[in-house]
């Protein structure tokens, strides 16, 4: 895979184990312990992923979110909580997360979640080139060939 993935938890254990998980994904693990470390450390292009927690000192997950979607909103962002509501998943979901896990999380689960935003990710981005190609292709048709094609619908319309 190869992405950059920015980790935020400030559980060491929690931060060790999935740092250790992603990297044998083959992924590049930059970690911090709350939300301001990370956007001490979060750079827009660096990094294609962030997974934080929720619940952090200084700056939760929700501030970091906000913060980390005014410079950057195509970087992934996976939003991680011990304390799972709908209105806390909801509400992370609106505010521009990408998706959202539960602690006590299942490795493989963590990845599908990841491969599922990468996966979305890239069809956006499929599908913004699509748009660019057709807009291309419109502007590049000369304007009476197009006013040609429209009189023949109207007529035979």
């Amino acid at each position: 895979m190869g992405e950059h993935v920015l980790l935020v938890d400030d559980d060491e254990g929690i931060r060790d184990a999935l740092a250790e998980f992603l990297h044998t994904l083959e992924f590049s693990v930059v970690t911090a312990e709350n939300g301001e470390e990370a956007l001490s450390k979060f750079s827009k292009g660096g990094f294609e992923i962030v997974l934080a927690d929720l619940m952090m000192p200084k700056l939760d997950g929700m501030g970091l979110l906000n913060r980390i979607r005014e410079v950057d909103e195509d970087v992934i962002f996976l939003m991680i909580t011990g304390h799972p509501s709908i209105g806390t998943a909801v509400e992370s979901i609106n505010r521009g997360a990408d998706d959202y896990i539960t602690k006590p999380f299942h490795l493989e689960d963590v990845k599908l979640r990841i491969e599922k935003a990468l996966e979305k990710r890239s069809l956006k981005s499929r599908l913004k080139t699509a748009q660019g190609l057709a807009w291309g292709l419109m502007l590049s048709i000369p304007l009476w060939l197009l006013l040609g094609i429209i009189l023949v619908i109207l007529i035979k319309g």
